[in-house]
């Protein structure tokens, strides 16, 4: 329980630490409007889609201002794609894509997730044909988003699946390269997808999970830091446990907030409550920066040697809190660190303090992986594809999420600004030192063995 003290520490992370719950996303399956007509399907995803979230914005818009607490995003995510329009065509895939673009606009949510596949242990005949269709249905929608999961620890890395992905990449960056290949930025490849992340670009409802669920994810970087500020402004010298032992409080009266905004959207639909995702994710505005956080430990910026160790004990004691506050915490929960969405990351790269070594060095400890990462657009789809691999392997091996986030800036090189535009924000794009091919070693394909852990049961 919150003590009055906790409240009001709450009501001040409101009115001035840019605490929020940053989306409620409604699951829909989408698995019984399967039909082998493909008009038919589209006319029922539709409905289905229509009828189950009309009343999602107005409800969280309600429930916000009932506690004064702001529901920023408002997002849905389906079953994979892959799976209930299995019988489809590329082509018609793309068709699909529209359909939820168009549903997703007419009931006011900003995205729509699960535009996806699972071929972590191989494909199936519909896999293919989404694979195939995302780059053009990326390029024709706005809300889509899509994810795709090649690897697990139980199944290993689909290397077939790995390569397939680093040209489908590619080819949406020149699908949509007058806006800087905007595409890949609702693009996200996955090691160990959760089945139930209710943030996007990852968003999808996976097959073990109901009919319809409410997730939630919490964010809070900004109230993390001043609290970190204070802590060190009041006590000179507090040790580093003392300072997880703050985040780990503070993480769970974010939680808790997440939580009962989360329930009541439940209950006002009609539907039941799945999971609150407590994730430091932050926005391009001043603030609202997981870098900060770093500098708040000492740090001059997030990438220096130390980033690694800090990112770690901020990442343990976000789930130690969000775990002590609730019995249902889900999805990701931990830290993102994403190169265009935190104005702080992308001024340490601008700067050179962060490159794509270090980055891929502290997705071993955060919760997701490379994560808006704007690549030269001149790069090999081999070398996306190495990239991926790469991430990929530490997710199997350290039974976490991973997942990868790349965008080839079509004419742009390192060093240049890409612009992505709202909550997607701008980078800098980050030279990939030292990339000699990685052709050969691709194009060899297969799986990767699951590690010996997924013999455990």
């Amino acid at each position: 329980m919150l003590s009055h003290r906790d409240i009001l520490s709450t009501l001040e992370m409101l009115k001035n630490e840019n605490l929020d719950v940053r989306t409620v996303t409604l699951g829909i399956s989408l698995l019984d409007c399967a039909s082998d007509d493909f008009d038919e399907y589209k006319a029922k995803i539709r409905e289905r889609i229509i009828a189950l979230a009309r009343d999602l914005v107005p409800v969280c818009d309600e429930v916000g201002d009932r506690y004064g607490i702001p529901v920023v995003n408002k997002r849905i995510a389906v079953s994979p794609i892959a799976v209930s329009g299995a019988p489809f065509s590329s082509s018609q895939l793309v068709d699909v894509a529209e359909t939820l673009d168009s549903a997703a606009k007419e009931v006011g949510v900003d995205f729509i997730g699960g535009f996806s596949a699972l071929v972590e242990k191989g494909f199936a005949k519909g896999d293919l044909a989404l694979i195939d269709a995302i780059p053009e249905a990326l390029a024709r929608t706005n809300r889509v988003c899509s994810s795709v999961n090649v690897a697990s620890t139980r199944a290993g890395i689909n290397m077939d699946a790995v390569s397939l992905m680093g040209r489908v990449i590619k080819s949406a960056a020149e699908l949509t390269s007058d806006s800087d290949g905007i595409a890949c930025a609702k693009l996200c490849v996955f090691a160990n997808i959760p089945q139930d992340v209710p943030f996007m670009a990852g968003a999808y409802l996976g097959i073990g999970e109901p009919d319809a669920v409410i997730n939630v994810g919490v964010s809070g970087p900004g109230v993390v830091r001043k609290a970190i500020d204070r802590a060190l402004a009041s006590t000179p010298g507090l040790k580093l446990g003392k300072l997880s032992e703050l985040i780990k409080r503070t993480a769970f009266k974010v939680t808790s907030v997440g939580e009962l905004i989360g329930r009541e959207v439940a209950q006002r639909l009609d539907v039941p409550f799945g999971v609150v995702d407590l994730s430091l994710a932050p926005t391009p505005h001043v603030g609202d920066s997981v870098g900060e956080i770093f500098q708040s430990l000492g740090l001059t910026s997030i990438g220096v040697p130390g980033s690694t160790a800090a990112l770690a004990l901020i990442t343990d004691a976000v789930k130690k809190g969000g775990a002590f506050a609730s019995s249902f915490v889900g999805g990701l929960s931990g830290a993102f660190i994403p190169l265009s969405e935190d104005l702080n990351i992308s001024e340490s790269a601008r700067k050179g303090y962060l490159s794509l070594e270090k980055l891929e060095a502290m997705t071993s400890v955060c919760s997701v992986g490379l994560d808006m990462i704007a690549l030269p657009g001149d790069i090999a789809p081999e070398t996306i594809a190495g990239i991926i691999a790469d991430e990929m392997a530490i997710g199997v091996i350290n039974r976490k999420t991973t997942a990868t986030r790349l965008i080839p800036v079509p004419g742009k090189g390192a060093g240049e600004k890409a612009y992505f535009g709202g909550l997607l924000g701008e980078a800098t794009i980050i030279p990939v030192k030292n990339h000699g091919s990685s052709a050969g070693f691709i194009g060899l394909g297969g799986r990767i063995p699951a590690p010996t852990q997924s013999l455990v049961n």
